[in-house]
């Protein structure tokens, strides 16, 4: 039974890093955007419209949360893969002229289902991981989490492989729809929950190693990431080499679960051939008894019963009455969703500020943004009882270099314009990973699935509010083309959003100080 349980676990988390890693459809859409915006004949505040469309998807996340409640998980996987199927696959149908009777709101309404898709796969992700990894929950879902900051590097490095310059908008839409339900397909019998209480209340020595060696690997995976992302690096190596990379790295966690089965089936053989060498029936049943109880329950002083993580059980409506949810939310909606909005907008970014380099940034961005995901963890799994700072002090830390990036933007160099780019995404990745665990220790677990939902909720809100009028700015300083070049196009937005960022790091700051009692009861 142990045996079993701690395989499935680590399988379950396997599959999970395989479907955030191609999860992340929304963020590769400036690779495409200013094709997309070409093929649509369509103005720049119709194309942030878009945009938006894709993070408004969000609002109905809660269904998701709902559906997780009531229904089977491996059925609200493929719901959220089917609808990203419908949604990303008639637009390819009409961008390749095969449907001709779309109108620019039906591209709308088709990019809020593909993004609603998201928030079913997500849903699914983070309730397996929190339920088989209770006592690690922070260092699985950074792990997991951070593979989905690698969703555009990989969707640009099999466009960069397979598609044609002119073909790159009409070839994301077509993956875009096809890949996650074919790794969805793939990772669903993976997804099992483990209901086994010494898997779920201890935390074992085997189980360290397993974390120490995925750590290891996914590090690795995003120092490939990184390195191949460089300009001067990926042009060194043919698009099909680092496609074949990439796909490596996707599969080099399963050496996990599978070193852990086989550590178990020769233990078990040891165990038997031991057990059949005794003379004595009686002596060999106990002895049986006591190696069996070793191997399933061996718990030495360095493991750690975990008690209660959360500081209340709650549902939906008793949050949105609390002052600290409101906090939060605002502390997100300042902090990484801002950092989506001026992600989506890289694309035109780079473009007025004449960078021809948008596919090595949004490849920097995504390689950036897999390390900032990952941080938490990392920080969670070392530093375990001792004296690390809370998360809403963690956000704080997160949030005031971003607040400084935007205001670094407003220097002309392209340097400026990559490392601000590789901040935010570092920023953006580790607030977002935070924020997971932050909801269920402050709102509890049992209605996680609904209250995350609502949290991120800020997300569309955030990208219709900064996008539409980043997108209004640059219409009124472009030409009568709709184009806009020079530091004009963004400079009083990236003022603004330096402004509303250190406002938000404020109320990270108030959130710290009115959660403190809470997080050092859990040192």
């Amino acid at each position: 039974m142990a045996s079993s349980t701690t395989f499935n676990q680590w399988l379950s988390l396997v599959g999970i890093i395989w479907l955030q890693a191609i999860n992340g459809t929304n963020t590769n859409f400036p690779a495409y955007s200013s094709q997309l915006k070409q093929l649509l004949s369509i103005s720049q505040v119709q194309l942030n419209n878009l945009a938006f469309a894709s993070d408004a998807g969000k609002l109905f996340g809660f269904f998701s949360g709902m559906a997780a409640i009531y229904l089977p998980l491996w059925l609200v996987l493929m719901i959220g893969t089917t609808l990203g199927l419908v949604g990303y696959g008639v637009q390819y149908l009409f961008t390749t002229n095969q449907i001709s009777s779309l109108s620019y709101w039906h591209v709308f309404l088709l990019t809020v289902i593909a993004g609603n898709s998201i928030c079913w796969i997500n849903t699914v992700c983070y309730v397996v991981t929190i339920r088989n990894f209770s006592s690690d929950q922070q260092v699985a879902v950074g792990i997991t989490t951070s593979y989905q900051g690698l969703s555009a590097k990989i969707y640009n490095t099999i466009v960069n492989a397979v598609s044609m310059q002119n073909k790159r908008a009409t070839t994301f839409l077509l993956l875009n729809s096809a890949i996650p339900l074919i790794v969805g397909l793939i990772a669903s019998p993976m997804l099992r929950e483990i209901d086994d209480d010494a898997a779920t209340t201890r935390r074992s020595k085997k189980m360290g190693v397993g974390f120490v060696v995925m750590f290891v690997i996914t590090i690795a995976t995003g120092v490939y990431s990184v390195i191949t992302s460089l300009e001067f690096v990926s042009s060194k190596i043919s698009q099909k080499g680092n496609l074949f990379g990439i796909v490596v790295t996707l599969l080099i966690p399963l050496l996990v679960p599978f070193s852990m089965k086989i550590y178990e089936l020769v233990g078990s053989w040891q165990t038997n051939r031991e057990n059949s060498l005794r003379v004595c029936v009686e002596e060999s049943n106990n002895n049986s008894e006591v190696k069996e109880s070793e191997e399933e329950e061996h718990v030495d002083n360095n493991e750690k019963v975990v008690i209660s993580r959360s500081r209340e059980e709650i549902e939906v409506k008793l949050m949105i009455r609390r002052i600290d949810f409101w906090l939060y939310f605002f502390v997100y909606l300042f902090g990484a969703t801002l950092g989506l909005v001026f992600l989506n907008n890289l694309g035109q970014i780079a473009e007025s500020r004449g960078c021809s380099g948008t596919s090595s940034l949004v490849s920097l961005s995504s390689s950036f943004g897999f390390f900032g995901r990952l941080m938490p963890s990392l920080m969670d799994y070392f530093y375990r009882g001792k004296n690390v700072i809370s998360r809403p002090a963690s956000m704080v830390a997160m949030m005031a270099p971003t607040a400084g990036a935007f205001f670094l933007l407003l220097n002309k160099t392209h340097l400026a314009l990559y490392t601000s780019t590789a901040i935010i995404g570092v920023c953006t990745g580790a607030i977002t990973s935070i924020s997971v665990s932050t909801t269920s220790e402050l709102f509890g677990t049992n209605n996680f699935s609904v209250n995350h939902n609502v949290v991120v909720a800020n997300i569309p809100m955030g990208s219709f509010l900064f996008g539409y009028s980043a997108a209004l700015v640059y219409h009124n300083q472009g030409n009568h083309h709709g184009k806009c070049f020079g530091m004009e196009c963004y400079r009083d937005t990236f003022i603004v959003w330096g402004c509303l960022c250190w406002f938000g790091t404020l109320l990270a700051l108030l959130l710290h100080f009115r959660t403190r009692k809470f997080y050092s009861s859990q040192k």
